[in-house]
């Protein structure tokens, strides 16, 4: 099993996946953990980073597993099947509330910042791994309509059922790990992997736009 130190050793394997847009791309990470790796994928890449926010709506008895994600404006993207299941006023309560944390997040992360135009570019989007991929589609539908010419979705690993989803709406996607040999965990493939809080996110950030000075 494919296996990382932490996320940013993870960005540093899939830039060398992504060697061939150098200087020709810009990166968005999913926040909060994808920026970590966003940051090391845009670093080696020699382009900026950007974020696209999106939320799971995690299952109402296991938090951790997603039946939905939004983005602040975007769809509600969601297993269908799980969704048939799901109280509709509980679905439609969370639905706010991400959509609301999704907003704050944006808000905190990018306000003062040089925003980072995706209109007819290579974009790359970026996450720290991929579970049921619906955080990773919810973002996909966001970035679509900044109207860039091509997308890719970079993670160090992903199961087989997502990646075949993502390649319906996507035009590429790189993966480290054997999306046929997914062990149902993202933290489980990395030695450290711990949650990131909003000031670290500012600090990657900052990092990201000194990088792209320098």
């Amino acid at each position: 099993m494919k296996r990382f130190a932490d996320r940013r050793e993870a960005g540093r394997e899939l830039a060398k996946k992504l060697w061939q847009y150098q200087g020709d791309a810009v990166v968005y990470a999913l926040p909060r953990g994808g920026v970590e790796t966003g940051l090391e994928v845009a670093r080696l890449l020699d382009a900026p980073l950007g974020l696209v926010v999106a939320r799971k709506l995690g299952h109402p008895m296991m938090p951790e597993y997603a039946v939905c994600a939004v983005t602040e404006s975007g769809p509600l993207v969601c297993n269908e099947v799980e969704r048939a299941a799901l109280d509709p006023l509980w679905l439609a309560q969370a639905e706010v509330a991400e959509r609301e944390e999704a907003k704050r997040r944006r808000e905190v992360y990018l306000t003062g910042r040089k925003p980072v135009m995706a209109k007819a570019k290579h974009a790359i989007i970026v996450d720290d791994g991929i579970a049921t991929g619906l955080t990773m589609q919810a973002a996909v539908a966001e970035l679509r309509t900044w109207r860039p010419a091509k997308i890719t979705v970079a993670v160090p690993v992903a199961p087989r059922d997502a990646v075949d989803e993502l390649l319906e709406v996507v035009d590429e996607i790189a993966v480290l790990g054997d999306p046929d040999d997914y062990v149902g965990a993202v933290g489980a493939y990395y030695d450290w992997f711990p949650q990131l809080e909003d000031e670290e996110v500012l600090e990657l950030l900052d990092e990201a736009e000194e990088n792209q000075t320098s």
